[in-house]
């Protein structure tokens, strides 16, 4: 089967692979329909993730058709259409059992997929712990809808529920790439007083006004003002950092009001400073940390309900066999690139 490869640092192929096949009893074998490009693939591509091995399949957003299930999977069958989570987790450690399944202690837990084991900008792909990391996309909800409910979906619906979003609240959401879109989206769900968007390129931030016009928006340039002059107490209630810019953390933190929630959501490339002696006073709360992405079946039925749709951040769809071209067009954000589907 042809198979996207992270080589070594700046290198992918399309390479032929042997075809994945159960190695566990829990395991499933699922033939990819559709895949997408996510940016922590250009993260491995670039070496930002030192545990990614080379020579694995990249690729850890998709969905798909069951094909074969070890003995002990229960929740899905051959024929089933299935999103596929970015995760892998056992749903019985410490870490699981309190929904906390980035942190799974399993050897493969946590994000696996694409980055240690065989991901899924390939034909086929082996899901570990399958009960867990697959959910069947009800009738209703086409193959596009459901493509990102297993990554940047569970990272935009995880945010908004771990900041504890009031009604009166002011939030900003720093970036308006796919995750921050999808974190807009679910933000939106609990209705905050008002919502401000920041993002440095203004095809994002015309995205944002002509899909919600009800939400303000505004460029890095001036925007502590901007949050300020928006909001009733000196900054905002809420701070979701989705961009992982070299500026956006201390943006973050320097538009929050005093006790005000930073959630930081963003992989940066390198490391950040935290400067307690400026932040003294400001008394923040901050949240961190990788997704924990045990809510899919939730987002899939709200997008059955038609409270959520991605289908507008997917801009652009090539076939497998064009990966290369797709990724240049991603790394590039040519052409109003927001999110690109692979055809597998």
């Amino acid at each position: 089967m042809l198979a996207y490869t992270y080589l070594e640092k700046g290198r992918f192929e399309l390479r032929e692979k042997p075809r994945p096949v159960l190695l566990e009893d829990r395991d499933a074998i699922v033939k990819v329909t559709l895949a997408s490009i996510c940016t922590s693939d250009l993260h491995i591509k670039h070496g930002s993730v030192p545990r990614a091995v080379p020579g694995i399949t990249v690729g850890h957003e998709m969905v798909g058709v069951v094909e074969e299930v070890g003995p002990a999977v229960r929740t899905v069958r051959p024929g089933d259409r299935v999103t596929v989570n970015v995760e892998t987790f056992c749903g019985e450690c410490f870490f699981c059992k309190n929904g906390w399944v980035n942190n799974c202690t399993d050897p493969n837990g946590g994000w696996a997929l694409g980055c240690r084991i065989d991901g899924g900008q390939a034909e086929y792909v082996r899901v570990p712990y399958a009960d867990q990391g697959l959910d069947r996309i009800p009738d209703e909800v086409s193959d596009l809808q459901a493509l990102l409910v297993g990554d940047v979906l569970a990272t935009g619906y995880w945010a908004a529920q771990i900041s504890n979003i009031r009604p009166e609240d002011t939030v900003l959401i720093l970036g308006a790439g796919p995750t921050g879109l999808c974190t807009l989206q679910c933000v939106r769900l609990c209705s905050p007083r008002r919502i401000i968007v920041c993002d440095r390129d203004e095809e994002r931030l015309a995205f944002v006004r002509r899909h919600y016009p009800e939400v303000l928006t505004a460029g890095p340039q001036g925007l502590t003002d901007f949050v300020r002059a928006h909001s009733e107490h000196g900054g905002a209630d809420v701070v979701l950092e989705v961009a992982g810019s070299d500026s956006s953390f201390r943006m973050a933190w320097e538009a929050a009001r005093p006790n005000g929630l930073v959630t930081v959501v963003a992989l940066y490339d390198g490391p950040q400073t935290l400067p307690l002696p400026e932040m003294y006073g400001k008394n923040l709360t901050f949240k961190t940390g990788g997704v924990d992405g045990c809510r899919c079946a939730e987002t899939l039925q709200l997008i059955r309900e038609g409270k959520l749709d991605t289908t507008p951040l997917i801009t652009h769809t090539f076939p497998l066999e064009k990966i290369e071209e797709a990724y240049r067009l991603f790394e590039e954000r040519r052409d109003g690139v927001i999110k690109v589907a692979i055809r597998c």
